[in-house]
């Protein structure tokens, strides 16, 4: 049973209520562009979209980003109204101390919400990440179960950024018929009218990136045009953008289409001034229970009735043991079963190791989709026993994502927060600089993505400090909620990908350009660190990751020559063995015995562990990358010097505390 008119006209006004009252009541907020986009919002939900509010997790559901995330009080008045499990007094602890309703969405925290937004132009990527995951998850599992579309909702910031051209580049490039996207046309930005920043033709650069783009005009208010331009763009092959001229704060009879609604909570008289235009009662967080009670009766109806013809058509395919491993973003029975491994003095870069272990478990990760940044021979993440997605072939797992590192990220993040989809990105250390938004969100809404990044010092070579990552490790270390590891060899690099998949959350996997001796069984991985080569009552512990691991043992061999006892341990992940008891801490750092630090990167941060660090705390050169290393000081000698010198002066220490 439909809603009727004035339910449809009350929920309108409603919506805008609450964009009102929220902002009001916080003295934050955006209400404008929430205010504007309420009959939109309210078509999608309640006539539009396929989604199931007793089951926001319902793999088949229509999937709804608000890229521009500030206008975040109109998704939560969505989701109040449609039954997600937002109440009244959700809404009125709008923005605040553990409240459901931040002032930007964040998946994982609020019901309903599918990825984290705020940062404009993220969402627009995400969505097409999203659109990416279900058109391969329907290409390889059949649409009777997965055939559903992702909706964004994109203002002009969102398109301003530089993300929206790489992302919706690709996204015409790969035909995404089931990505539509509303392009809220409001004119308006913070600092006035868009005109003083920006003069683009939008719907002309959109059907340059292959996109259908059809004009609605000034149809914000009718519901049944907005229904129908939303349910004719599912017909077609290209994904669509459709431009919806708004009117920001409509209706004030004030502050429409002014930038003072945009980020300027409406006064107390805003509001009541307002109200009276929209005919509501002037009362905080109006909400008339028959309405809310018939909206979600509605929604939830719809919803149900849906899901349940998809879980009789679908039963074969969702209790297979593929789909039940790709929607745990996890292998089946016995995928890590046949790892390869090395044998210590074999000798091979990280980034050809993770190669050796894709190849090894590919078939037993279903949900696996694969690509780099234009980079595929370099990275070692291509799968050869799978074909490149493409607009014409859907089922592929390795992505060719084109020199577009941000919205690559962007885009992974969008796949894994879809489901079904296990995504890897590759690039050279050095370019994460252009993906850390992305990666920012991955760790703080929890994405699955496995961010793999090789070439990870001046061990690059002659490209020189342009391409030669000296502070980026340090950077994604200092982010909360990512897993970080630079496996010191083969071995390792093996594990990591194994600790990756069984890892629930972010990870960035650091790999070398240039060979590396195996000096590991690679078991130091899986606590964070792990003795390489013990000591009897070491004088000295050498810790390293990456390719200075081997360069750590090498220099204890040179320090036993000279008498003194060194401990090697390779360290490939902060985060993990932090999370280990201090037994093991104990065990690894050995009390008063004193620590050296060897990394080719900045120093920043060893101080945590080591009592001296031999680093670079510079950029690099153009040379060739050993002799790089060599001049910046990464070689045995000067870790020696400096070991020996630790060593005397803890000697020293300990003579004057005792005489």
């Amino acid at each position: 049973m439909s809603l009727t008119a004035e339910q449809d006209s009350n929920a309108i006004a409603l919506i805008r209520g609450m964009a009102m009252d929220g902002p009001l009541a916080a003295n934050s907020g955006h209400q404008g562009t929430a205010m504007a986009l309420a009959p939109l919002a309210h078509v999608l939900y309640s006539r539009v979209m396929k989604h199931d509010p007793a089951d926001a997790e319902w793999a088949d559901r229509d999937h709804f980003i608000l890229s521009n995330g500030h206008a975040s009080i109109l998704q939560y008045s969505m989701l109040y109204l449609s039954g997600y499990g937002l109440e009244l007094d959700d809404l009125e602890a709008f923005r605040q101390w553990e409240s459901a309703t931040p002032g930007h969405p964040e998946a994982g925290h609020t019901t309903g919400v599918e990825v984290t937004t705020g940062p404009l132009g993220q969402g627009l990527a995400n969505a097409v990440g999203m659109a990416i995951a279900e058109e391969n998850l329907r290409a390889r599992f059949g649409s009777e179960a997965i055939d559903h579309y992702t909706y964004v909702i994109a203002g002009d910031g969102c398109l301003m950024e530089g993300i929206s051209h790489e992302a919706a580049s690709l996204a015409g490039h790969l035909g995404l018929g089931h990505l539509i996207c509303v392009f809220d046309d409001n004119k308006i930005t913070i600092d006035g009218t868009t005109d003083l920043s920006t003069s683009d033709d939008v719907a002309a650069r959109f059907r340059a990136y292959q996109w259908d783009v059809v004009d609605l005009g000034d149809a914000g208010d009718d519901l049944d045009a907005l229904e129908s331009a939303l349910n004719a763009a599912k017909g077609t092959d290209k994904p669509t953008l459709l431009m919806l001229r708004t009117h920001i704060g409509r209706p004030s009879p004030e502050h429409e289409d002014t930038h003072a609604a945009h980020g300027n909570p409406f006064s107390a008289e805003d509001v009541s001034r307002t109200k009276a235009v929209m005919g509501i009662p002037d009362e905080p967080f109006w909400s008339p229970p028959d309405l809310v009670e018939a909206y979600r009766r509605h929604v939830g109806g719809r919803g149900r009735e849906a899901h349940e013809a998809w879980s009789a058509a679908s039963t074969d395919v969702t209790s297979s043991p593929e789909w039940q491993a790709a929607w745990g973003a996890t292998g089946v029975d016995g995928w890590d079963a046949d790892l390869p491994s090395y044998e210590l003095g074999e000798s091979l870069a990280t980034r050809k190791a993770i190669q050796n272990v894709l190849d090894a478990t590919f078939k037993g990760l279903p949900g696996l989709i694969s690509g780099s940044a234009d980079l595929t021979g370099s990275n070692g993440v291509a799968l050869p026993e799978s074909s490149p997605f493409a607009a014409d072939n859907p089922s592929g797992q390795y992505i060719h994502y084109g020199i577009r590192e941000h919205a690559m990220g962007a885009a992974a993040v969008g796949m894994a927060q879809h489901g079904g989809v296990l995504p890897v990105t590759a690039t050279f250390f050095v370019f994460a600089d252009y993906m850390r938004p992305p990666i920012r969100l991955a760790a703080l809404s929890g994405a699955k993505v496995c961010f793999v990044f090789t070439h990870d010092s001046v061990g690059v070579g002659e490209d020189g400090p342009t391409h030669q990552p000296v502070e980026q490790l340090a950077s994604l270390r200092a982010m909360p909620g990512l897993h970080v590891v630079r496996p010191a060899d083969g071995n390792e690099t093996i594990q990591a990908w194994a600790d990756i998949v069984r890892h629930d959350g972010p990870s960035a996997l650091i790999l070398s350009r240039q060979n590396i001796t195996v000096t590991t069984d690679g078991s130091a991985v899986h606590r964070g660190a792990g003795i390489v080569r013990s000591a009897v009552d070491p004088a000295v512990v050498l810790v390293g990751t990456g390719s200075e691991v081997s360069v750590c043992v090498d220099a204890a061999e040179q320090l036993a020559a000279d008498g003194i006892a060194a401990q090697v341990v390779s360290m490939p992940s902060w985060d993990r063995f932090d999370e280990q008891d201090d037994a093991y801490h104990a065990e690894i750092f050995p009390s008063g015995v004193p620590v050296l630090s060897v990394e080719a990167g900045v120093e920043f941060g060893w101080a945590k562990y080591a009592d001296d660090s031999v680093g670079i705390d510079r950029f690099g050169a153009s040379a060739p990358g050993s002799l790089v290393l060599d001049k910046l000081g990464i070689n045995v000698g000067h870790v020696v010097q400096h070991a020996t010198d630790l060593v005397n002066n803890s000697s020293s220490d300990h003579e004057r505390s005792t005489s």
